[in-house]
């Protein structure tokens, strides 16, 4: 699927389809995965019908369903760029530093 190409409301309307397709894939109801998220249904209802939430409410309900771990597809860590790696060669620390306040003994 191309999501580029989508526009914001296809995008929450696919979202809510495929967190539906889990819920019921898990055999959970709206209700069960509410009361597991400490949401309400009705939450849980706009969710799947693509219209806003929070992300807090998201969040609930991908762990609800056990599936929080696909944001790093989501949403990867940017690996360092070559340009940075370059300029930290040789700048690696060798020891800490003193700490403000602390007397050499």
């Amino acid at each position: 699927m191309d999501w580029n190409a989508l526009s914001d409301p296809a995008i929450m309307a696919e979202m809510g389809k495929r967190l539906r397709e889990y819920r019921l894939r898990r055999n959970f109801s709206q209700q069960e995965v509410a009361v597991k998220a400490g949401i309400s249904v009705l939450s849980v209802q706009n969710l799947e019908k693509g219209r806003s939430v929070s992300l807090t409410t998201f969040i609930a309900v991908l762990r609800v369903l056990r599936v929080v771990s696909n944001l790093e597809n989501f949403l990867p860590e940017l690996p360092v760029s070559p340009v940075a790696l370059l300029k930290l060669k040789g700048k690696t620390r060798l020891r800490a530093g003193r700490s403000i306040g602390k007397k050499n003994t």
